[in-house]
């Protein structure tokens, strides 16, 4: 098997001290495969978001290490680990973060246009990425002008157009009814499977969490357990239970 592209390795996180002193985790170790679509659940406070903003190089752990493609992102200091997170990291959030001045084209270009790339270049490599998650005929449109979905859709090609090692999806459901949720989902499976892109997702929703390879529980700060979902029936009861305790 190839080298993970994401190790975690005794990773805490504190937050505060003294009276005020949280830990939101409390050592964890996970791997995230070259290819690999990776579900993280858990109740609210159990270290889903802390876990990917440190994965992501959005803060430093208190202890422990988190690895990128094998280089450890806290010995970085800020101007490499900026580099990391334009170039080899995608993100996808909950509320799709558009610049609502901006069209279609010009948001999923932006990270490239501030990486340098020429604005031409920019923009066909947006068009390409557009093309890819089926959106590209609504490319002129701004943000206002899209429903939901489509806003996510072009969130996901912002993350796809700079061809990172890894993208991080913070609840990309979460903002959208049932259907169009599905969708999103569906096309992140696809991005899995055609594409062979590497996607941490951390999400509420077991039908969303169903469409993953692997799901990885947290519970107080730790893993609690993982599991394989090779099919949706096969991981029905470990949902069940999931979706119970949410």
């Amino acid at each position: 098997m190839s080298a993970p592209a994401v190790q975690v390795r005794g990773v805490t996180k504190v937050f505060g001290s003294g009276e005020t002193r949280v830990e939101a985790l409390r050592g964890i170790d996970l791997d995230v495969h070259p290819g690999e679509f990776l579900a993280v659940m858990g109740p609210s406070g159990s270290g889903k978001s802390t876990l990917l903003h440190l994965i992501g190089g959005l803060d430093r752990p208190t202890a422990g290490q988190v690895r990128l493609g094998g280089e450890d992102l806290a010995s970085l200091s800020d101007d490499p680990l900026t580099l990391i997170r334009r170039r080899k990291i995608g993100y996808v959030f909950q509320f799709f973060n558009l610049l609502p001045i901006l069209t279609a084209e010009e948001n999923v270009a932006l990270p490239l246009v501030i990486d340098g790339v020429r604005e031409a270049e920019a923009g066909r490599r947006a068009v390409e990425a557009m093309e890819s998650v089926g959106i590209a005929q609504r490319r002129t449109h701004r943000p206002g002008e899209l429903s939901g979905g489509e806003q996510q859709r072009v969130a996901v090609a912002r993350a796809l157009v700079t061809d990172p090692v890894l993208i991080l999806a913070d609840e990309p459901t979460g903002n959208l009814d049932s259907a169009m949720g599905d969708q999103v989902i569906a096309l992140l499976r696809r991005l899995v499977d055609e594409r062979g892109q590497t996607i941490l997702m951390v999400t509420h929703d077991p039908r969303a969490a169903a469409a993953a390879d692997r799901l990885v529980r947290l519970k107080d700060g730790l893993v609690a357990d993982s599991h394989d979902l090779p099919e949706v029936k096969a991981s029905g009861e470990i949902l069940r239970e999931l979706e119970a305790s949410e």
